[in-house]
């Protein structure tokens, strides 16, 4: 065990006991609903936490890019939702997993799509699972559940070689709730929604085993889940400040963060600069239409406590420049935090930050128990 004077900055730190009790959290919630929790495993990308979130009790894997099923397949993973719309072109890799024994279940959101599984796995005498994206609150993408298309859809599936598992749906819009009584309801109608596609199905003769449902904020303010077989979600292993402006966790529980070093003072513009630009936080802006903006992330002390008030306002590839809130009496920053001192940043979204390093460090406090590597790639 080393210290985080032992890391180079900037660098991406997992607090484990955070992560720790935010797995606990969401499998604790969803288990009460009576339903299975199928973890994202898109904003980690990272086997180790992977195995945690399975030890906790989930059940299957999510993933987002052919990429992610492959790696956490050869990690022994067998049980994967590709929860995107397949490509045409991505159907003859994701077949091959199928032969090699993943149980990898697609999703498609047109007659097209589905004729492009369905023909595609004739000629190599598979049947793969399909579960067919409905859109529930005109977020993104999918098949209204009222539309003829969730019919048509489904019968190029059951007609043709694939088995047509179920529907799935993500209520993205979430992200742009604020407080508990809106996020009950838009998880309602996700559930309500996806419900009504599924007996749609039914009801035309056509078979519907699994209903999924998820984000993380949806999953966590859910107060049943008829209906609804199981639910997806991701960021909740870490949080971030977008998920803290919605109103499902404080910043006090996000277990991401970027270890930075003070390189610079600016005492004409009351700023300071630190080592970690947009390259080490990312571009991601996240919080600017919430009532609270936190600029490019809030910063903390060596110790992972938010030092209230400081803010990274503005990054350039590998400077971040530092400052308090408007408002914020925070004193002299060359007085408080001199040069090499040593910080932390809280994301705004926490994917999109994790995605800028090869590597997690786990830490408890300042002391670093192990390091868990990160893959990206699609």
């Amino acid at each position: 065990m080393s210290g985080l004077s032992s890391l180079p900055t900037p660098s991406a730190l997992v607090d484990a006991d955070r992560l720790a009790n935010n797995l606990v959290r969401m499998q604790s919630h969803v288990d009460s609903l009576g339903v299975r929790l199928r973890p994202h495993v898109k904003t980690t990308k990272c086997v180790e936490i992977a195995a945690l979130q399975r030890a906790a009790g989930g059940r299957g894997i999510t993933v987002s890019t052919l990429k992610e099923a492959e790696v956490f397949f050869d990690a022994g993973f067998t049980d994967i939702l590709y929860a995107v719309s397949i490509a045409p072109q991505k159907v003859a890799p994701a077949l091959a997993l199928l032969r090699r024994g993943c149980a990898l279940q697609l999703v498609v959101d047109s007659p097209a799509g589905a004729r492009a599984v369905v023909d595609a796995a004739a000629g190599r005498r598979l049947q793969p699972q399909v579960l067919i994206e409905v859109d529930v609150d005109g977020h993104r993408s999918g098949v209204p559940p009222g539309s003829p298309r969730l019919i048509e859809t489904a019968r190029v599936l059951h007609e043709g070689a694939a088995v047509l598992h179920g529907v799935m749906a993500h209520a993205g819009s979430s992200y742009d709730c604020r407080g508990g009584e809106a996020l009950r309801a838009l998880a309602d109608q996700e559930r309500t929604r996806s419900v009504e596609a599924a007996v749609r199905l039914r009801d035309a003769g056509l078979p519907c085993a699994e209903v999924s449902v998820g984000s993380t904020p949806t999953a966590l303010a859910a107060e049943r889940l008829d209906g609804v077989t199981e639910v997806r979600a991701g960021v909740y292993a870490f949080f971030d400040l977008v998920m803290a402006g919605v109103g499902v966790c404080t910043p006090r529980e996000i277990a991401l963060s970027v270890l930075t070093t003070v390189i610079g003072h600016v005492p004409e513009r009351g700023q300071m600069v630190v080592d970690a630009g947009w390259m080490a936080l990312s571009r991601d802006r996240g919080t600017a239409s919430q009532p609270l903006d936190q600029r490019y992330g809030l910063v903390c002390d060596e110790a992972g406590d938010v030092i209230e008030g400081l803010l990274v306002l503005a990054a350039n590839q590998e400077h971040g420049i530092a400052g308090w809130r408007e408002g914020t009496a925070g004193g002299d920053l060359e007085a408080r935090f001199p040069l090499g001192t040593r910080l932390r940043v809280l994301p705004n979204h926490a994917c999109a930050t994790a995605a800028q390093h090869e590597r997690y460090h786990v830490v408890r406090g300042t002391a670093v128990e192990a390091d868990w590597p990160r893959f990206s790639g699609w």
